[in-house]
């Protein structure tokens, strides 16, 4: 069977794959190696120095590929790495639209380091893509989406986007670590790039660190893979095992990812000390409608306001869960919960935080895929 005609849940085991031609090991080996024996100069198997191709990475860019639509995959240290790699491909006076709520990770990189050399970054709330026409002029390079956005859940239309970005002649990249391509593929809506956080759902068990590029063109796959190589920013093969084999089981992880963050949004909602709960499947998050056009489900992540919208009740919620762990980072079978403000979005200042509605009393649940009646009285315990 031809990898185009498989169903993505064959896709996560088999898509890009081939077993290997030494012993025929049905896991791709873990080429620990920096370099490899050439016969003459210039004449190797494909293979002659790790920073630019190591064996066990390209089975992982394979797949990466694969479960996204794609045609060329990179997988890089981390996901900022990726990032990275994606605005070295602009050039001073260029310019940035970007969504105004996203990782506070991605908004350092941008405004504490690439706007020093001289790229520019407008952030704006993209949940009507036509807000974005406003900040489009001839210097405009790149339009950046994170779709559901981390914290608020927000959900950009990304064929809408896509159009504007066509329109103008503009790169448009999406950040899809908290849907991943099990839940949306934005290649097949009209993104140019898919970045992932493979830490979080790919890798899936919290004990890696990575990034990852998709890409359909092979002019701008070249460009990227010439930045990965350049600058180095690359992962090792032992951590290319472990994401390999994290996307393995990506789609048996996310189907219970999804029930059970159904199942919190939904607690959480009904409950009387529970002032706002931001999670895309309720009928009355907005562009709901958007959500089910572009996602086959809605995901485990789920944002939440106690009563009173008090900082103080926030911190004593997340201290005393004990099934929830308080920790960074998202997406590993464990659930999660954070403290944006004074974690993940720290970077961010306070009042452009607000602004998106990332408030001093706002908590963000990775929902894990532990037994769901846990979960409940986990978080009853400590709401209280």
């Amino acid at each position: 069977m031809s990898p185009e005609a498989m169903k993505f849940n064959t896709r996560t085991i088999h898509g890009g794959q081939e077993h290997d031609k030494a012993y025929g090991a049905v896991m791709p080996p873990i080429y620990q190696t920096s370099t490899y024996a050439q016969t003459t100069p210039g004449g190797h198997k494909g293979f002659e120095y790790s920073r630019t191709h190591n064996p066990t990475r390209k089975a992982l860019e394979n797949a990466f590929a694969s479960i996204e639509n794609g045609k060329f995959g990179l997988a890089f240290g981390s996901g900022l790495a990726a990032i990275d790699a994606v605005i070295k491909l602009l050039r001073p006076g260029d310019e940035v639209i970007s969504t105004n709520d996203l990782y506070g990770g991605s908004y350092r990189l941008f405004t504490k380091v690439f706007e020093g050399f001289g790229i520019k970054f407008h952030f704006t709330g993209m949940e009507n893509a036509s807000a974005i026409e406003d900040y489009v002029n001839e210097h405009t390079k790149l339009i950046w989406v994170e779709t559901p956005t981390n914290p608020m859940m927000n959900i950009i239309d990304i064929e809408a986007v896509a159009s504007v970005a066509r329109k103008h002649n503009i790169l448009l990249a999406v950040d899809n670590t908290f849907a991943t391509p099990y839940l949306q593929r934005p290649l097949d809506l009209g993104a140019d790039i898919v970045m992932h956080s493979a830490t979080k759902y790919l890798g899936g068990h919290s004990d890696v660190v990575m990034g990852a590029l998709v890409v359909k063109d092979k002019e701008l796959a070249d460009q990227l893979y010439f930045l990965q190589n350049a600058s180095g920013a690359v992962c090792g093969p032992m951590d290319s095992f472990l994401v390999l084999r994290g996307i393995k089981t990506l789609h048996v992880r996310m189907q219970r990812h999804c029930e059970n963050g159904k199942a919190i949004a939904e607690y959480l909602k009904d409950h009387p000390k529970v002032e706002s709960v931001y999670w895309p499947g309720f009928e009355d998050h907005p562009n709901h409608e958007i959500a089910e056009r572009q996602m086959d489900d809605f995901g485990g992540m789920v944002s939440f306001v106690a009563k009173g919208n008090d900082y103080a009740e926030a911190i004593r919620i997340v201290e005393n869960l004990n099934v929830f762990t308080l920790a960074e980072s998202l997406g590993g079978v464990e659930s999660l919960a954070g403290h944006p403000a004074s974690m993940t979005h720290a970077s961010i200042p306070r009042g452009e935080r607000e602004k998106t509605g990332v408030v001093d009393s706002l908590i963000r649940l990775s929902v894990g895929i532990e037994d769901i009646n846990d979960l409940i009285a986990d978080l009853a315990q400590a709401i209280g």
